[in-house]
């Protein structure tokens, strides 16, 4: 199963020439999920090898326009397309009120808009996977987002297998489905002789934006991503104490406390260039990564390696595989 992380939106409060604000893609096999909407997000989608997907979730992490004011657009657009199918916007508490403003924004639109407002420990549960929301302190209502898979079947011993006896065919197939098989001689081979431990899922941390918080630590423990926020470097850390955002030596090192396997980090401010940003993570934290606008990082399974950035992952063409800015 496929999994990664599109970058649509990588700068803070205000678009760039070269970032839009956030706006994020988790493709997971065929589902799609948009984590934040800001404003542009379905013309970054359009320029994107992405497209303008038919989203059936979207996750909002907090009601501050540089997060959502893409929305409206975006909806306005699936309904001028003759969308009929519902889709589902999760959010913090204030999600309803919210739309209660952007309905007289956009009008009526030809399906149903379901709103789910959402608190720390709530889960959406979705086919192999789930998504669950989680604390943040930016001093608003705001959560974010871990996606969850479900764990895999352990691995099927195929030398045992061959030395037990069990031929290739339907018997193998029934022991991998939790069956115990009886072979030709008599001899009963149940499942726990020849399949290991079931294998964890894989983990994606979204934090959006965020002071350093114990709760992205613990929500992250282990994951194979961390994308967190950095809209500022050291030397503004008072700035970003009253704004309750993080600077990107905080960021790294709350992946450090968590034991990611890699740190994403976004929301750049446009008075730093990435790299700077990249320099002062790396310090506390060597395995981060500042994603340009339309970069991906693929997350595969454990056995299969470790989460990768490629350059330009989503902007069509050959990707080029960098652990760079």
């Amino acid at each position: 199963m496929d999994l990664d992380v599109v970058f649509l939106g990588t700068s803070g409060s205000t678009p760039t020439a070269q970032r839009a604000p956030a706006a994020t893609l988790i493709r997971r096999g065929g589902d799609r999920v948009l984590v934040d909407c800001a404003e542009g997000t379905q013309r970054q989608l359009l320029r994107s090898s992405v497209g303008l997907p038919d989203l059936e979730d979207v996750f909002l992490t907090h009601f501050h326009a540089d997060h959502y004011l893409g929305l409206p657009g975006m909806l306005k657009t699936f309904s001028l397309r003759g969308r009929e199918v519902p889709i589902a916007i999760h959010g913090p508490p204030g999600l309803r009120e919210l739309f209660g403003d952007l309905r007289r924004l956009m009008g009526r639109v030809g399906f149903e808009i379901r709103l789910h407002e959402l608190r720390p420990g709530d889960l959406v549960e979705r086919d192999g996977y789930s998504v669950r929301a989680i604390a943040l302190d930016h001093g608003v209502s705001a959560v974010g987002w871990v996606l969850v898979e479900q764990e895999r079947p352990g691995r099927f011993d195929e030398g045992a297998a061959d030395a037990l006896g069990v031929p290739f065919g339907p018997e193998r197939g029934r022991l991998q489905q939790g069956e115990p098989v009886t072979l030709a001689d008599g001899t009963t081979v149940t499942p726990g002789q020849l399949i290991g431990p079931p294998r964890p899922g894989r983990t994606i941390v979204l934090a959006g934006d965020t002071a350093p918080s114990e709760h992205v630590v613990a929500a992250a423990h282990g994951a194979e991503l961390l994308v967190h926020e950095a809209t500022f470097l050291d030397e503004e850390r008072d700035r970003a104490r009253e704004t309750r955002h993080s600077t990107a030596g905080e960021a790294a090192a709350v992946a450090l406390a968590a034991g990611v396997k890699l740190l994403a980090l976004n929301h750049l401010s446009n008075r730093y260039f990435g790299s700077d940003v990249a320099d002062e993570a790396r310090a506390v934290f060597p395995a981060t990564v500042v994603p340009r606008d339309f970069d991906l990082v693929e997350i595969p399974f454990a056995e299969r390696g470790e989460p990768e950035l490629r350059k330009g992952g989503a902007e069509g063409g050959r990707p080029v595989v960098s652990s760079g800015t």
